[in-house]
C-alpha cells in the first residue's frame, strides 16, 4: 500500500488504511472499490463499513523515502490516499493522528492529501475541536469532477489555505465530467484527467484544453494526467500532441 507510484503527478502512494463511502459523481466507477472490495475482498465499501488499517511494514515505507530524499536534490511527492480518504468521517481520529505524526517525522517529503470531503479539513485539523494540527509539509487538495463541485468547494479550499497554511492547494479534476470555468479562487495546482476503465465516461478534449488556457491566464500550474477511455493505454497522456506533467516547485528542506 506504500510504493513507487505510476500516477504521473506523484512519486509515491501511501495508504494508511483502506475503505471509503461514495460521496460524489466522481466515485461512481471507483477503481479502489472495484479492486479492494469486489475483486480482492480486502475491505467493504460504504457507510458503516469498517475501514481497514494497513500493515506496520507499510507504515515504515515513508521513513525510507524520507531518508533517501534527504540525500537527493528533490522532495518527492507522496499521494495519500488512493484507497481511502484521510478526512473520512468514519475513520478513527486516532488513526489520523498517527498519520500526521508520520508526516511530521518525514519532513523531506511533500504529502499530497487529496479529499472529497474538503469541508471536514478545518474541523479535523483544529485541536480545539478534537482534531490534530496539520503538519507543515502537507499540500491540501480537493476532487472536483464538474462545475457544481468546483463552485461548491473552491472557497472551502481557499479557507483551508488561509487558516492552515499548507505548502500549496490543488484540485484533481479526474474524472473531468464536464467543462469547468475557473476563477481567481482556483487552487495553485490543477490536475486534469479523463476517466478510465470498462465504464469510463467520455471527456471532451475541449474541456482540458480550455482549463489549460485558464491556468495560463490565472498563473496556475497545469497537469494533464490522461485522456481516459476504455482502452488499455487510457487514451494516452498527450493533449494536442504535448504532455503537461508540471508540478509546484517546493524547496528542499535545509539540513
Amino acid at each position: 500500500m506504500g510504493q513507487f507510484s505510476t500516477i504521473e503527478w506523484c512519486d509515491h502512494t501511501f495508504n494508511p488504511w483502506m475503505g471509503c463511502t461514495k460521496v460524489s459523481p466522481a466515485c461512481d466507477h471507483c477503481y479502489a472499490e472495484q479492486r479492494m472490495d469486489h475483486r480482492l475482498k480486502r475491505v467493504s465499501w460504504g457507510p458503516g463499513a469498517a475501514r481497514v488499517r494497513t500493515s506496520d511494514n507499510n507504515w515504515k515505507d515513508p521513513r525510507k523515502w524520507d531518508r533517501a530524499a534527504a540525500q537527493d536534490d528533490n522532495r518527492p511527492f507522496v499521494f495519500c490516499a488512493s484507497l481511502a480518504d484521510v478526512f473520512d468521517n468514519e475513520v478513527d481520529p486516532a488513526w489520523r493522528k498517527d498519520l500526521f505524526d508520520l508526516i511530521e517525522a518525514t519532513p523531506n517529503l511533500v504529502w499530497l492529501l487529496l479529499t472529497k470531503r474538503i469541508g471536514n479539513v478545518l474541523k479535523m485539523t483544529d485541536p480545539a475541536r478534537g482534531g490534530h494540527a496539520l503538519p507543515r509539509n502537507v499540500a491540501i487538495g480537493a476532487t472536483m469532477a464538474n462545475q457544481a463541485e468546483y463552485d461548491r468547494d473552491r472557497l472551502k479550499l481557499v479557507a483551508v489555505a488561509a487558516q492552515r497554511s499548507p505548502l500549496f492547494t490543488f484540485a484533481s479534476f479526474e474524472p473531468l465530467l464536464g467543462p469547468v470555468v475557473l476563477d481567481r479562487n482556483a487552487p495553485d495546482w490543477i490536475i486534469v484527467g479523463g476517466e478510465s476503465g470498462p465504464n469510463a465516461r467520455r471527456m471532451d478534449p475541449a474541456w482540458p484544453r480550455s482549463m489549460r488556457g485558464q491556468c495560463l491566464d490565472l498563473g496556475r500550474v497545469f497537469n494533464f494526467k490522461q485522456n481516459g477511455g476504455r482502452g488499455a493505454d487510457k487514451g494516452g497522456a498527450e493533449l494536442d500532441g504535448q504532455t503537461y506533467f508540471d508540478r509546484p516547485k517546493i524547496a528542499k528542506v535545509a539540513q
